[in-house]
């Protein structure tokens, strides 16, 4: 996997217990279009800590340009921004 670091735009889902489920999101590398792409499966859910920030890591895969791929997506708690890790 190549790691991005890459800001994106999430679509996801919080229970009533507090749990966040990711479900979409849309991104966009160097000058090409948005891309949106569908989370089919959440693989693994753990938290790290990363620079002293508390980050939930979830490792997803999806079907990207009919290939399923492998990618990691954080969630910066202290700023509530998402983060397209790896791909």
């Amino acid at each position: 996997m190549k790691v991005l670091a890459l800001p994106i735009e999430m679509v996801s889902y919080t229970d009533s217990k507090g749990t966040i489920q990711p479900i979409r999101f849309r991104m966009q590398i160097g000058d090409e279009p948005m891309q949106v792409i569908k989370i089919d499966k959440v693989i693994v859910k753990e938290t790290e800590k990363l620079a002293g920030n508390i980050m939930i890591v979830y490792r997803c895969q999806s079907l990207i340009d009919d290939i399923m791929k492998l990618f990691e997506i954080k969630y910066e708690i202290s700023t509530c921004r998402w983060i397209l890790f790896k791909i």
